[in-house]
């Protein structure tokens, strides 16, 4: 559990440093920077996206995910659950729940969440999620110089879903195959990318919804290896 304690506790640190250190920034700064961090989770999105092999398995995912994640409706309920604490915590901001979803979906989902738990579950091995708490914090900084307190309450689900998978991934060694977390970490990988377009303001996408697609091709390559 160090490696997602680490990250979550980067987050709260640089999310607080960016929401009452740094101020006094012209918005066209802060609006330039949130494009170039949307272009780099873009790039970051579709280039983690391209390690897929299986396509069907990735778009068979996605559409499941889809529908399943519209149906729970998470984007809902996450923004549901940023605005109850906003109001709990006494926060006047309007971005509050804006800055607790985005966060918390992109902190969450690609590669490095999911491949540096399992490497912290399977091999105690650190570093990755290690690295991942420099890139996180740096952007937390960001996001809650424009957005708020509500990017330092996304440390709570990447502790919850970093940590589940690291101790889920100590009782499951033998059910985790390179394919199934290469197949993973590609959902994901374009999940970032749909936050990377969100910034950009291209069009929104409900990220949160499709986040069950990321657990499907666990399912189809087990299915598939029980037919063949």
């Amino acid at each position: 559990m160090l490696g997602p304690i680490v990250n979550a506790a980067a987050i709260i640190v640089c999310g607080l440093a960016g929401t009452y250190v740094i101020k006094g920034v012209p918005e066209r700064f802060e609006n330039l920077v949130m494009k170039a961090i949307a272009l780099s989770l873009i790039y970051i999105g579709i280039s983690g996206a391209l390690e897929n092999k299986r396509v069907m398995i990735l778009i068979l995912s996605l559409v499941i995910g889809a529908i399943v994640g519209e149906a729970i409706n998470i984007d809902l309920q996450m923004n549901r659950f940023g605005k109850w604490a906003e109001k709990k915590l006494g926060f006047s901001e309007g971005n509050f729940a804006k800055g607790f979803v985005n966060a918390s979906i992109l902190f969450c989902t690609g590669s490095m969440a999911i491949v540096g738990s399992l490497e912290s579950g399977l091999q105690g091995d650190c570093e990755t999620l290690f690295a991942k708490a420099i890139l996180d914090g740096v952007i937390a900084v960001v996001f809650a110089s424009q957005m708020g307190a509500g990017v330092i309450f996304s440390a709570i689900p990447v502790l919850i879903y970093e940590g589940g998978i690291a101790l889920g991934a100590t009782f499951m060694k033998g059910m985790l195959t390179e394919d199934i977390i290469t197949e993973m970490s590609a959902v994901g990988s374009l999940l970032i990318a749909g936050i990377g377009f969100n910034f950009m303001e291209v069009r929104e996408i409900k990220v949160a919804n499709l986040i069950p697609a990321i657990f499907l091709p666990w399912l189809f390559i087990a299915l598939e290896k029980m037919f063949t």
